[in-house]
C-alpha cells in the first residue's frame, strides 16, 4: 500500500497516519494506566533487547503492562464503560465505520475506517467521556486521583492496516484481549466488545 506523506502528522508526541482510505487500528488509554514506576520497568526491559524491531517490542510490553490493570481502571465501572460504548457507537456509519472494538478496564481498542479526520474523531470520544468521568468520579467511586488533570493519556496510538491478513489479525487481537488479560473465558462473554453475544 502506497503511503501518502501528507497524511502523516504529529502533535509532538506520537506520529499519526490520518487517511480515510485505510482501516486504522487505534488504542487510547487512561492517564494513570502506566505509572512512572511501570514506565521505568518497561525501559529497563527494553534496555536488554537488541535494536532490531525495538518499536514492536516496546508495543508488546506496553500491551502486557496495560493488561496487568494498573491505574484506577475506571472503565471497569459499568456506567462508565456504557458511556464509552455509546460514544463509540453514536456516529458509527456516519463519521466512521467501526469494524471491531473492545473497552478494557484502562484502555480502548478500535478498528475502524474514518470518514472524517481521525484525530478529531478520537478527540471527540475522549473529550466527552473524559468530562463525564471527571464529573462522576466521586459519585461512582471511579478512583481517578484527586490531583488528576485529565482522564485520558494525552496522545493515542494508531496503525493503518497493511493487508487482509493484518486486518483479520487485528480483529482477533481486539476480541481476544479480555481473554488474554484473564477477564473472561470466551470472547463472546465480554460485554464491552463488538464480539459480545447477547443471546448467551
Amino acid at each position: 500500500m502506497e503511503k501518502d506523506s501528507t497524511s502523516w502528522h504529529s502533535r509532538g508526541y506520537l506520529p499519526h497516519y490520518d487517511n480515510s482510505d485505510v482501516y486504522q487500528f487505534i488504542t487510547f488509554r487512561l492517564a494513570d494506566s502506566l505509572p512512572q514506576k511501570v514506565l521505568l520497568n518497561l525501559e529497563e526491559d527494553l534496555s536488554v533487547c537488541g535494536e532490531e524491531n525495538l518499536d514492536i517490542k516496546r508495543r508488546k510490553l506496553i500491551d502486557q503492562y496495560l493488561d496487568a490493570g494498573y491505574g484506577c481502571c475506571a472503565l471497569v465501572n459499568t456506567e462508565m464503560a456504557e458511556v464509552m460504548r455509546e460514544s463509540l457507537l453514536r456516529f458509527n456509519g456516519e463519521r466512521y465505520d467501526l469494524i471491531a472494538w473492545c473497552i478494557m478496564p484502562n484502555h480502548v481498542h478500535v478498528l475502524m475506517k474514518s470518514k472524517l479526520s481521525l484525530a478529531k474523531i478520537v478527540q471527540s470520544w475522549r473529550s466527552y467521556t473524559g468530562r463525564w468521568a471527571m464529573k462522576h468520579n466521586e459519585e461512582l467511586d471511579l478512583g481517578i486521583p484527586d490531583k488528576a488533570k485529565r482522564f485520558w493519556m494525552r496522545d493515542y496510538w494508531d496503525r493503518f492496516i497493511r493487508s487482509e491478513k493484518h486486518y483479520y489479525t487485528v480483529i482477533g487481537y481486539i476480541h481476544q484481549n479480555p481473554v488474554k488479560a484473564g477477564l473472561c473465558d470466551k470472547v463472546k462473554d465480554w460485554k464491552m466488545s463488538s464480539a459480545y453475544d447477547e443471546r448467551k
